[in-house]
């Protein structure tokens, strides 16, 4: 049974992480400029928090899903600033730069700034919790058993996202050598404006809820 929810977790973990938004969009850019281990890092983040969201969603954290709730419109908007901002530095960055960058910091620092700013990126999206929320409904694994049973699905979970995200860097790792700089200059453009529209639809959205334009429904289970 242990080892059905943790394979079970794996199947979550990269349900999860599979559609390429903003972020998925960021990793693949961040492999062409920096390198496989650059993806892997920034994959790992987003790997992170897709952990903690499905730890406050699985054992139902009530007043942080209550607050996610109350406050979701506020976050979103928050969140969607942020990648507006960060869309914009992606593309007006340079390769070059970049790529001499990760040759100077190609140790440990690199690896935890490219962590951190993805978890930070990712974690700023509430409506990972009630993703979770919905896939568990679905599969059924936080229903019945006993704790240890429910507690082997959170690492199944992490593991399928570093699954997905290992593979996809590995992938795109070998057409790296192919493109030149001006092919990544072009990837950073693409990829900034890509990021800033997606932002910007949900950075709407989000307002059109704060004004009570649209009224946000949040079904669970």
């Amino acid at each position: 049974m242990l080892i059905e929810k943790f394979f079970n977790g794996i199947i979550i973990g990269l349900l999860a992480s599979v559609p390429l938004g903003p972020i998925g969009i960021l990793i693949i850019q961040r492999t062409m400029n920096k390198g496989r281990i650059s993806g892997l890092a920034s994959g790992l983040g987003a790997a992170f928090s897709d952990m903690i969201y499905a730890i406050i969603a699985g054992f139902s954290i009530s007043y942080i899903i209550d607050f996610v709730k109350e406050q979701q419109s506020w976050i979103q908007l928050f969140g969607s600033l942020v990648m507006v901002v960060f869309g914009y530095f992606t593309y007006r960055s340079n390769p070059a730069i970049q790529l001499r960058k990760a040759q100077r910091q190609s140790g440990t620092g690199s690896f935890i700034q490219d962590l951190v700013t993805t978890f930070g990126l990712t974690i700023s999206n509430p409506l990972l919790i009630f993703v979770f929320i919905g896939v568990f409904a679905g599969f059924k694994v936080m229903q019945g058993g006993g704790m240890a049973e429910r507690l082997i699905v959170i690492p199944g979970i992490f593991s399928g996202a570093i699954l997905w995200w290992s593979t996809l860097s590995f992938i795109v790792s070998l057409f790296r050598k192919k493109i030149n700089l001006r092919g990544l200059w072009r990837l950073n453009r693409i990829t900034g404006m890509i990021i800033i529209v997606l932002s910007i639809i949900s950075l709407v959205y989000a307002i059109l809820e704060l004004t009570g334009v649209l009224l946000p429904e949040i079904v669970v289970g």
